[in-house]
């Protein structure tokens, strides 16, 4: 007798067996979003690490090369205040040809054909530059230390400075004028009043500003 059974028949009590399919567990959506807020805060503080490592160079290349410009027009080592001092006070025949100097109410504007650079005045001085004259004078508002030109060159003066808020007389000076004509007075910032020259018994006023919108060279001060 064939005592075996068919291999596709089982007993009813007998449960058929299943393969299981491997199953992939994929990360929850809130997980990428984690991961990705991290990777990008990473590549974040990357960028920031680099910007701020290079910030100093343009600083440093800039002081580099004004430097070299003071440098080249023989005016190394010295500050806003000492330059301006210098030029004024040159001898018109020893002026530079190839240098512009132009006196703003707080900065020095230097410039050539190639560059320019400007040097910060102090923070409460500004530098006003007067140039009486007889009988003839120039239109003049920022003060330029290589190109401008007064009548009384080398000549005597008694100048007069006055706050006119305060009364505060702030200049009283016997002196010079430079070979250029002109006579340069280092004066308070956020001033106003007048200025009085006398030459040879001619006098003359005129009023000055040093706020932010005065000008630093005064022709306009005739003497009758």
């Amino acid at each position: 007798m064939f005592s075996g059974r068919p291999a596709d028949v089982l007993e009813k009590d007998e449960a058929p067996t299943h393969k299981r399919c491997p199953i992939t567990v994929l990360p929850r959506p809130k997980e990428i979003d984690v991961k990705r807020a991290a990777i990008a805060a990473a590549a974040l503080a990357l960028t920031l690490t680099g910007c701020s490592a290079a910030d100093p160079e343009p600083a440093v290349t800039a002081e580099a090369t004004q430097d070299k410009f003071l440098t080249a027009h023989g005016l190394a080592a010295m500050d806003a205040t000492e330059i301006i001092d210098h030029l004024d006070q040159e001898a018109v025949a020893d002026r530079p040809t190839d240098l512009i100097a132009s006196v703003r109410p707080n900065e020095l504007v230097l410039s050539d054909e190639n560059q320019e650079v400007a040097l910060d005045l102090p923070q409460d001085l500004t530098y006003v530059s007067i140039a009486p004259y007889v009988t003839q004078t120039h239109d003049c508002f920022y003060h330029s230390l290589t190109t401008c030109l007064g009548e009384l060159r080398n000549a005597p003066v008694q100048v007069t400075v006055t706050d006119e808020t305060t009364g505060e007389v702030l200049i009283d000076e016997q002196t010079t004028t430079f070979d250029n004509g002109f006579v340069g007075f280092w004066l308070p910032r956020e001033a106003t009043g007048t200025i009085e020259v006398t030459h040879q018994g001619r006098t003359g006023v005129t009023e000055f500003s040093t706020t932010a919108d005065g000008a630093t060279c005064v022709t306009d001060l005739p003497l009758t």
